[in-house]
C-alpha cells in the first residue's frame, strides 16, 4: 500500500499533522505502508488536487482540503480493499 500526501510548499504545519495522523493510523492498525510526503505543487496539478493537504491511497485522492482525524485514516485504510473493488466495477 502507498499513502501520498501532497502539500503546498508554504503549509508545512498542516502537512506536518497529516503525516503525524497518518503514522498513528498505521501504527493503531499495525499495518506496513510506503509512506511519501511531496511539497510540490507541479505534482498536485498532475494528480488535479488544488487544495492542501491531500490524502492519496493507492493513488486514489481520498481526503482534500483539511487535515484527517487518525480514526478517519484508519477506516480508509480499513476500506482500501473495498473501495479499490468498487471503482474497478466503475470503471
Amino acid at each position: 500500500m502507498r499513502i501520498d500526501i501532497f502539500c503546498k510548499p508554504e503549509s508545512n504545519c498542516r502537512c506536518d499533522r497529516t503525516l503525524a495522523n497518518v503514522r498513528q493510523a498505521l501504527d493503531e492498525l499495525s499495518v506496513e505502508a510506503e509512506v511519501h510526503l511531496y511539497r510540490d505543487r507541479r505534482k498536485m496539478i498532475d494528480y488535479r488536487v488544488y487544495v492542501a493537504p491531500a490524502l492519496l491511497i493507492d493513488d486514489n485522492v481520498r481526503i482534500a482540503g483539511r487535515v484527517p482525524e487518525v480514526s478517519e485514516i484508519a477506516r480508509l485504510i480499513v476500506e482500501r480493499p473495498r473501495y479499490r473493488r468498487r471503482m474497478q466495477e466503475v470503471a
